[in-house]
C-alpha cells in the first residue's frame, strides 16, 4: 500500500478529501487537497508546475523524487514528512500533499486559506485612547500582532498540540530574559499533562493551569489586546494563545489586575487613580450595601438615623414579605434582567434592559411587593458591579451569600464573613505569586501601580510580586 492509500485509509469518509493524480517524468503519484482549507489558487499552481516540468523533454526518463520536485519544481514552502500522523494533521490544517508511488514520505505544501475574522477592536475591552487592535480566532495572526509589539529576539514562542481529536495549536509566548524560567517550565508541563479529546477555546485550559481549580476567585488573566498581552509579558509574565480563539490567558494572576484596564495608562495620571479608586468604592457598595441593609432592618435599627428609619418603615409598612426575602427577590429580578439582555440579540438587549428594569421595579413597587428603598439599593448594587467587569461572576455569588448572611446573623456574622472571605483570598498563591499583593505580603514598590497609578517614568522596576530574573525595566541597560 502507498504512502496516499495508508493516508486515505485513516479518515472515516475519504470522499472528503479531493486527490489528482499526477505524474513525474516516468512516475506517478497523487496530489491530496482538503478542499475546504486549502487555498484553490495555489492547488492550481501547483498542479500546473509539476504537470509542466513533468512533460519537458529533458526529464523524460529522468528519475523524479520528493527532494528533487522540492528542490526543483516548487518553489512555495515545502516540507517532507514520513509520519503519517504528522502528514494527516496538516492535511487537516489546509496544507496539500504530493504522495509519490515507492516513496514513503509526503510533501508538504503550504496552502492553508480559510476564512477569518477582521481585526477590530473587541467588545470586551473597548477604550477611548489607546491601540484598537483585537485578537482574533487565528493564531497565525495573533502571534504576529505580538511579534509586531515586541521585536525582540528574546521573545520566546513554543507550539504544542492538545487534543487527541481536535489537536489543537496552542502556543506558549513570554520573553525569555523576563520570565522566570521555573514559573515557564510548569505552565508547559501542565499543558503537555492535559489528555481531552479536544480543545474548543482557550478557557478550557483554564481548569488544568490553575492552582485552586475550584476557587470562587480566577487565577488566569485574559485579554483580548495585543498592547495588554505584550504589556503583561514585559512585566515577566506568561501568555497562552489557542488557535480558534480571541482570548489569550496570562500568568502569574494578581487580584489588583482586575481594577486595572489598559486605558489607565494612555491618561494622566490622577485622572487614572481616581478612576481606580471609584472602582473599589464600587466593589464594596456591590457587595455590601444590600447586605447592611437587610441587616440593619432585621437587627440594628438603633444604629440608623431616626429620619431615614421613619422612611424605611414607611415604605415597608403592608409588604408581605420579611426585608431578607424581599431584597433576595429584588436581586434575582435584577440577575434575570442581565442575563436576558445578554442573551438577546444586541438590537433589543439594551433596550429590554431599560424598559424591564423600569416596568418590573415600578410595578412591583405599585404593587406593594417590594418596596422603593429596595430597589434604589439594590440598583445601585447592581450597577456598581460593572465598574469591575472582570470581577462580575465572583461579585455576584459574592453578594448574595453577603445578603443572605446579613439578613439572618446581622452585622456580627456579616464581619465573620468578611474577614473569612479575605482570609481565603489571602491564602490563594499561583505559581509563587501571592493573589493578594501587594497589599499582603506588603511590596511598598508595587503600589505605584496598585490602587494609585503612579507616574509612568516612576515605574523603572517590573513588579516584584510577579518573579522574573530581570527587575529593572527603565533607566539604563537591563541586565540579566
Amino acid at each position: 500500500m502507498n504512502t496516499a492509500d495508508k493516508i486515505l485509509g485513516k479518515f472515516a469518509t475519504p470522499e472528503s478529501i479531493v486527490t489528482r493524480d499526477l505524474r513525474f517524468g516516468n512516475k506517478t503519484g497523487k496530489l491530496l487537497i482538503n478542499p475546504d482549507l486549502s487555498d484553490a489558487e495555489i492547488i492550481r499552481t501547483v498542479v500546473l508546475t509539476v504537470t509542466r516540468a513533468s512533460e519537458r523533454r529533458d526529464v523524460g526518463d529522468a528519475e523524479f523524487d520528493l527532494k528533487r520536485i522540492k528542490s526543483e519544481v516548487l518553489e512555495s514552502e515545502t516540507e517532507i514528512l514520513f509520519e503519517p500522523d504528522e502528514c494527516i494533521n496538516r492535511l487537516l490544517n489546509g496544507d496539500m500533499l504530493v504522495c509519490m508511488d515507492g516513496e514513503d514520505g509526503a510533501l508538504v505544501i503550504n496552502a492553508r486559506s480559510f476564512g477569518t475574522r477582521g481585526i477590530v477592536e473587541p467588545p470586551t475591552e473597548t477604550v477611548m485612547r489607546g491601540p484598537r487592535e483585537g485578537f482574533i480566532e487565528d493564531l497565525k495572526t495573533n502571534l504576529s500582532l505580538i511579534e509586531r509589539r515586541l521585536k525582540t529576539s528574546d521573545l520566546a514562542i513554543e507550539k504544542m498540540r492538545i487534543g487527541r481529536k481536535s489537536q489543537t495549536n496552542v502556543a506558549v509566548c513570554y520573553i525569555s530574559s523576563i520570565a522566570n524560567p521555573n514559573i515557564v517550565k510548569r505552565i508547559k508541563e501542565r499543558l503537555k499533562q492535559i489528555d481531552i479529546d479536544g480543545i474548543v477555546d482557550s478557557y478550557a485550559l483554564v481548569p488544568y493551569i490553575e492552582e485552586k481549580q475550584m476557587s470562587l476567585f480566577t487565577q488566569t488573566g485574559y485579554c483580548e489586546k495585543p498592547d495588554i498581552a505584550a504589556a503583561k509579558m514585559l512585566e515577566g509574565r506568561v501568555a497562552i494563545f489557542v488557535d480558534g480563539s480571541p482570548i489569550a490567558l496570562t500568568l502569574p494572576y494578581l487580584l489588583v489586575e482586575d481594577f486595572q484596564s489598559s486605558e489607565d495608562y494612555y491618561v494622566r495620571s490622577p485622572f487614572a487613580t481616581f478612576v481606580r479608586l471609584m472602582r473599589y468604592v464600587g466593589i464594596f457598595l456591590a457587595l455590601l450595601i444590600p447586605a447592611l441593609y437587610v441587616a440593619l432592618q432585621n437587627f440594628h435599627y438603633s444604629l440608623m438615623p431616626v429620619r431615614f428609619t421613619m422612611t424605611i418603615m414607611s415604605s415597608i409598612k403592608g409588604l408581605p414579605v420579611s426585608p431578607l426575602t424581599e431584597t433576595l427577590f429584588v436581586i434575582l429580578l435584577f440577575e434575570i434582567i442581565r442575563e436576558a439582555s445578554v442573551r438577546m440579540p444586541r438590537a433589543v438587549g439594551m433596550a429590554m434592559s431599560i424598559v424591564g428594569a423600569l416596568v418590573l421595579g415600578e410595578t412591583a413597587v405599585n404593587a406593594g411587593v417590594i418596596s422603593s428603598p429596595a430597589v434604589m439599593v439594590t440598583a445601585l448594587s447592581s450597577i456598581a458591579l460593572f465598574l469591575v467587569p472582570d470581577m462580575i461572576s465572583s461579585t455576584s455569588i459574592l453578594r448574595l451569600v453577603y445578603t443572605l448572611v446579613g439578613g439572618l446573623m446581622g452585622l456580627f456574622g456579616l464581619i465573620i464573613c468578611v474577614l473569612y472571605t479575605l482570609h481565603y483570598i489571602c491564602s490563594l498563591n499561583g505559581y509563587g505569586t501571592p493573589y493578594l499583593a501587594p497589599y499582603t505580603p506588603l511590596v511598598f514598590s508595587d503600589f505605584k501601580d496598585s490602587i494609585e497609578r503612579g507616574p509612568l517614568r516612576k515605574m523603572t522596576l517590573r513588579p516584584k510580586a510577579i518573579p522574573n530574573i530581570n527587575p529593572k525595566r527603565m533607566g539604563g541597560k537591563n541586565e540579566q
